[in-house]
């Protein structure tokens, strides 16, 4: 019977570019891959991967070897996963990322549901406002805002995302409405991290410095600054559509309004979706749809 020792470990360290991603992959310590790595190397004697203080890559022989034993590992896993779907069961590691805001609004509850009819996977989840590498980091998957950069992922939208202009009715009370987008000069801006906001004038995308007196990073402090009438805010729908509702926020320059840029889900193309990344795909996407949020 063949040895499988250390072929796991060097798919993964040849996947992610370094034995740390590795091991963070495979849920085990950077050594254990090391060693396992070099075992491999001095089974075959031959030279699989030329190693760095910064980088890690493939020698030629290493290559070769890396093509044909990821297609090896990747029908393993194929004749596994086949398996699993047959018996109904769902097991084995899940790493995602999300954005810190809406991974703790809705991604995270969502993933907790999932587990907990699935209380045989081990799921990871990162939150961070940071656009992490999926490979690199070994990520099944990603939740992503807004449009996306061109990349070689797979994106599913989940839902929409629609950025909304609004104050309360005390605030425009005090201050007036602003019916142009000339008009945001004499109002108070709620700034988050960047001092503009985007608008759509005619069909083209039309970017507008605006001044203010807070600034903050968290979307959740400045819708509450908005509601206590310090000025006006633009943020996603979800942080305001309650508020809206309730008439504690009103809608402005609303023939200003960006279309919808998505809530996206990203994973890597590079195969076919596991079972676990598809369910949990679609355990998102029906929460999201039914405003389960």
């Amino acid at each position: 019977m063949y040895n499988w020792e250390g072929i796991s470990e060097f798919v993964a360290v040849a996947d992610t570019g370094s034995f740390t991603a590795a091991a963070d992959k495979l849920g085990v310590s950077t050594a254990h891959v090391s060693r396992q790595v070099s075992k491999l190397e001095q089974r075959l004697a031959v030279k699989l991967l030329y190693r760095t203080t910064r980088k890690v890559s493939l020698s030629e022989d290493g290559r070769s070897f890396f093509q044909q034993c990821r297609t090896l590992l990747e029908g393993l896993e194929d004749a596994e996963r086949a398996l699993s779907e047959r018996q109904g069961m769902l097991r084995g590691k899940l790493r995602l990322t999300a954005p810190v805001t809406l991974g703790e609004r809705a991604i995270a509850p969502l993933v907790n549901q999932f587990l907990a009819e699935h209380p045989e996977l081990e799921i990871t989840l990162r939150l961070t406002n940071q656009p992490l590498d999926l490979v690199e980091g070994g990520y099944d998957l990603a939740i992503r805002l807004g449009k996306l950069e061109s990349s070689s992922m797979m994106a599913r939208k989940l839902a929409p995302r629609i950025p909304y202009v609004c104050a309360s009715p005390d605030y425009l009370a005090r201050c007036g409405v602003p019916n142009t987008l000339a008009e945001l000069e004499q109002h108070n801006c709620l700034l988050g991290t960047l001092d503009y906001w985007r608008f759509q004038v005619e069909g083209r995308e039309r970017v507008v410095r605006v001044r203010g007196n807070l600034s903050c990073n968290s979307g959740h402090a400045l819708l509450d600054a908005a509601l206590q009438g310090l000025g006006i805010v633009q943020l996603p729908d979800y942080y305001v559509e309650n508020a809206l509702a309730q008439g504690r926020l009103v809608s402005l320059l609303a023939q200003y309004r960006i279309p919808d840029e998505g809530i996206w889900a990203l994973y890597p193309n590079n195969r076919q979706l596991s079972p676990k990344v598809r369910q949990l795909l679609d355990h998102f996407a029906k929460a999201f749809e039914n405003k389960l949020i």
